[in-house]
């Protein structure tokens, strides 16, 4: 059976899921925080975010996973802001100072027609999980002007189900983050206490849609789960158990990115636990984890 977002949507279908997720906007449960401020008039809740979705930067990108870029690279748009608190974020003037400038829906819609007319391989949303309205509004005009690039859904991996459900055929590439396996880290280091399950619920769930990766001929990625998992200092990401829930509960063919690449940024330095880079012996350690709990599809 294949998966179903490979399934195209009719066109009608396309203003029901925006209009449905606009109406989520109102007393807001887009995310998993469900912070109830009306952000259709203004209220901000734990993303700092209103009406309208705000774009920090957008064009190619040649620094994503390979099946991401291709020939044109990667067409990324990163919104500002950000339903984690993450102290060691790497793009925290964006994530965290909410760097950016406030966009309608019809702007956001001429960005996408942008970034593909410059040739690039997909439309990659990057921390799209507060504005997941303010895309799907974006899209019905974007598709009624041609776009026709796959879109890659960039999360940190904290996503309702219900949300979700209405990206369903609509998102071609899913992206998450596993950024940890513990309660009691996810509360310490990104404020949210129930980060394990709810990032597990939504990647299996991202995974029922699109299923494992797929590439073309070109080795370009079409659709399908590709997850990322940062290595933090002192085994605090859990990787063991991030691999063992992949392996067991998603697919062994899930594609995995086992990052290497922390350094302290924001509040995390001169942190006791987070206040240095991760040693070639940690990163190494992780790599084996992963490979013992029987994942194939490793990028390192």
């Amino acid at each position: 059976m294949e998966p179903a977002s490979h399934r195209p949507i009719g066109p009608g279908e396309w203003a029901a899921r925006a209009a449905a997720a606009r109406a989520g906007l109102e007393s807001c449960v887009i995310c998993p925080r469900r912070c109830g401020v009306d952000r259709l008039h203004g209220e901000l809740g734990a993303c700092r975010t209103g009406r309208y979705a705000k774009v920090a930067s957008a064009g190619p990108h040649y620094g994503e996973e390979p099946p991401l870029v291709g020939r044109g690279g990667s067409g990324t748009i990163f919104f500002a802001s950000c339903n984690l608190a993450c102290i060691y974020c790497q793009n925290y003037d964006i994530s965290q100072l909410d760097a950016g400038e406030e966009v309608s829906p019809q702007e956001l819609s001429a960005v996408m027609l942008a970034i593909q007319a410059r040739g690039c391989t997909n439309i990659n949303l990057v921390s799209p999980s507060h504005v997941v309205a303010q895309i799907l509004e974006a899209l019905v005009h974007a598709r009624e002007e041609g776009l026709h690039l796959p879109l890659v859904y960039n999360t940190g991996g904290y996503d309702s189900l219900e949300t979700l459900r209405l990206l369903e055929g609509v998102v071609d590439i899913y992206m998450p983050d596993m950024k940890y396996s513990d309660e009691k880290t996810a509360r310490l280091h990104s404020g949210i206490k129930d980060y394990p399950a709810v990032n597990r619920a939504a990647v299996s769930e991202m995974h029922r849609q699109v299923g494992d990766l797929v590439l073309d001929e070109r080795g370009v990625a079409v659709r399908g789960l590709l997850v990322r998992h940062l290595v933090l200092p002192g085994g605090l990401a859990g990787t063991e158990r991030v691999a063992a829930f992949l392996a067991e509960a998603v697919s062994a063919d899930t594609y995995l990115n086992v990052m290497d690449q922390y350094r302290p940024e924001y509040r995390s330095r001169g942190s006791a636990e987070l206040g240095r880079r991760i040693t070639p012996e940690e990163y190494e350690a992780a790599v084996q984890m992963v490979r013992a709990a029987g994942l194939r599809r490793l990028d390192r």
